[in-house]
């Protein structure tokens, strides 16, 4: 696809953009003297901050582009990934897991991995963790590179050094409450540069009606025409679905993905966390209508061009669309998508890396400027590392797909651990351990099967949801079967760490959380028969 004609007025709004970001970081600097301030915000923000960051974390590569193009390869299915595939998790990640989290006081997913297993189950997770962080915040500077490419005609090397360096200058400045603000506002600038792609489309094919009598029959529903199990034949069945995504990448993702559990407890109050993935939900329902339905659009329009790449759907809908100016607005909303996600994942792999491995083993005793020094030079390196591991992502035609395919080989396994650690008292250290590294083998083993064709599946997505139940059943079975030869922690050691061992220190779930939780599950379901 040619690049667009580059244009002054655009360039300046990508520019005034790219300097508000940089400033943000600046303004917060003084606000990042202590490590407290610099990885966990001083735990200070008010709720609204933390529920927007909570959504704009997500809204990386995953939301925008990734989304737009999974609608554009598998039409109306992708919305599984909003009401099945999001919203019960962040349920139950509010009422069931965040208070658990806050009553072990642990400061990360690895810290807390620590304690109620073993050092060697955090190091585990921390290796596993890392590798996923890199990998996608990789993907986030492929897509940047495919949007400016698109765009302005930008070589690959150029946009990813660029926004790269961006990244780095504003989340090394402010750390975390740098990082979160600018979400912010890289979640209204993502709205605002959406919301005129979608009424053009409507008004363009006159409505959703006539926009849903131009998809190909199989792309018009979510549901209706999936058979039970038949993944070797079609892109999803119903297992898959349901059970692939709907529980174990869904509440692997969002009930143990530390970026999101960051944000979450950066919130000054515990009402504010448990309300941070509520608020989320709310709006995480109504999200499809701005990346999901522009992929459909691309499914119409684009599907008859030689060559098209998934990826390129969003920025090529732009220009067919936006005049100069909105265009500049609308490449601004990809751009803080795509760098909001970036810098979450560079910011919480800094925190692991400075408070889990070097605070924590290699120099236990320095002062708290001395971590925070190092959390910035370790910034520049997950930077660098992420430059390296975007070069991964022109192998896959389709984001979605390369996530989803991460997700099942790390957060999967993991989330066995922990519905077993949070929820039982007789998951052992040792069998904790081999659970998670023998779960996290299963599934890399079965990814490798399928790329050499030993096995098959009808897409890859069908793959990977496939792969994520033999992840999390693997982990499972192992840890159950081990727990009953290896010595369990007593109740003692358990105290705040499971929710039969809580303490006078005991978390108290306002009703209000509870209500809203209600609500949001009515509304998913609803919208899931509407639109089945």
């Amino acid at each position: 696809m040619q690049a667009f004609p580059p244009n002054p007025l655009d360039l300046t709004v990508i520019g005034v953009y790219f300097a508000a970001t940089i400033l943000v970081g600046w303004l917060f600097r003084r606000k990042a003297h202590s490590s407290s301030d610099f990885f966990h915000a001083a735990r200070t923000l008010p709720t609204a901050v933390t529920a927007i960051a909570f959504v704009a974390a997500n809204c990386g590569a995953l939301e925008i582009v990734g989304i737009v193009s999974a609608s554009a390869k598998y039409g109306a299915k992708t919305l599984h990934f909003y009401w099945i595939g999001a919203i019960p998790a962040m349920l139950f990640l509010s009422l069931c897991m965040l208070p658990i989290y806050m009553r072990s006081r642990a400061l990360t997913v690895p810290e807390f991995l620590k304690l109620r297993f073993n050092g060697s189950t955090r190091t585990l997770n921390i290796v596993c963790c890392g590798v996923m962080m890199i990998l996608v915040s990789g993907i986030s500077l492929y897509a940047l590179a495919q949007v400016l490419r698109t765009f302005l005609g930008w070589s690959f090397t150029e946009t990813t050094l660029s926004a790269a360096a961006i990244v780095f200058l504003y989340v090394s400045l402010g750390g975390l409450t740098a990082t979160m603000y600018n979400e912010v506002i890289q979640f209204v600038l993502i709205v605002l540069g959406l919301l005129p792609l979608v009424f053009f489309i409507l008004h363009d094919f006159h409505g959703m009606a006539g926009l849903t009598a131009q998809l190909e029959p199989a792309m018009r529903h979510t549901w209706v025409g999936l058979p039970v199990a038949n993944p070797h034949a079609i892109p999803m069945d119903v297992i898959g679905v349901s059970m692939g995504l709907g529980f174990v990448l869904s509440f692997g993702y969002w009930c143990t993905d530390f970026v999101l559990i960051q944000r979450a407890l950066a919130a000054r109050t515990t009402a504010g966390v448990l309300n941070t993935p509520l608020v989320a939900a709310f709006v995480k329902l109504l999200f499809p209508v701005l990346v999901v339905l522009p992929g459909l659009a691309a499914a119409v329009l684009f599907r008859s061009v030689p060559g098209f790449h998934y990826d390129q759907a969003l920025p090529a809908l732009m220009m067919r669309y936006y005049r100069h100016g909105l265009l500049g607005f609308g490449i601004t909303a990809i751009l803080a998508s795509l760098m909001s996600g970036l810098a979450g994942n560079i910011n919480a792999l800094t925190t692991i890396w400075t408070h889990d491995i070097y605070r924590a083993s290699l120099s236990p005793n320095k002062s708290d400027s001395h971590y925070v020094r190092v959390g910035r030079i370790s910034t520049l390196v997950a930077i660098l590392l992420s430059i390296a591991t975007a070069y991964l992502a022109l192998s896959f035609n389709n984001i979605m797909d390369y996530l989803q395919l991460l997700f099942s080989l790390f957060n999967a396994p993991l989330l066995a651990t922990f519905l077993l650690g949070m929820f039982t008292m007789w998951a052992t250290p040792k069998a904790g351990f081999w659970g998670l590294l023998i779960g996290t083998l299963s599934s890399v083993v079965h990814n490798f099967a399928y790329r050499l064709h030993w096995i098959t599946y009808g897409s890859d997505m069908s793959a990977n949801f496939y792969g994520a139940i033999l992840a999390f059943s693997s982990c499972l079975v192992v840890t159950a079967l081990l727990s009953a030869f290896t010595p369990a922690k007593s109740r003692k050691q358990l105290a705040d760490l499971t929710c039969w061992t809580g303490t006078h220190h005991g978390i108290q779930i306002p009703r209000t959380a509870v209500v809203l939780a209600g609500v949001a599950l009515v509304i998913c379901i609803f919208l899931s028969i509407l639109f089945r």
